[in-house]
């Protein structure tokens, strides 16, 4: 079997097992396009409050995509010099923050909500952005 067989047949194999993730998968999805949604209205106002005075606190948000550890779930990013923050649905039916923290140290803390704890979920958010920022923001 040469090269492009074997990559063929291994692509069938793995294409064959992830068909079963893929409905949970999109769930993942809709749920962090909503969430990415809620942190960027949340970050239009705090550019809005701020961006003219201060640019340098300007917040780049990433968009959803498939996270880079974990293969069955979708993550954005939040930011500012070299601090990040992560937000991770799991296919499971869990969403983590993670951060703030600084690049090229090691990610944490780390909070993990069900798809059903929205009002927990909602709060923690708040917390997590606030920390995010004034960490980002501290010279």
């Amino acid at each position: 079997m040469d090269l492009e067989q074997r990559l063929e047949k291994l692509g069938r194999s793995l294409a064959e097992r992830e068909a079963g993730h893929a409905d949970a998968l999109a769930a993942a999805g809709r749920r962090a396009a909503a969430l990415h949604a809620r942190v960027a209205t949340a970050l239009e106002r705090f550019h809005e409050a701020v961006l003219t005075v201060a640019p340098q606190l300007e917040i780049t948000l990433g968009d959803p995509r498939i996270d880079d550890k974990h293969l069955h779930a979708v993550e954005f990013e939040l930011r500012r010099g070299r601090y990040r923050a992560v937000v991770t649905v799991k296919s499971r039916g869990q969403v983590t923050l993670v951060g703030p923290f600084r690049e090229g140290k090691t990610e944490g803390p780390c909070r993990s909500f069900s798809f059903d704890a929205d009002g927990e979920l909602e709060l923690a958010l708040g917390d997590f952005l606030t920390e995010f920022v004034e960490k980002a923001a501290t010279p």
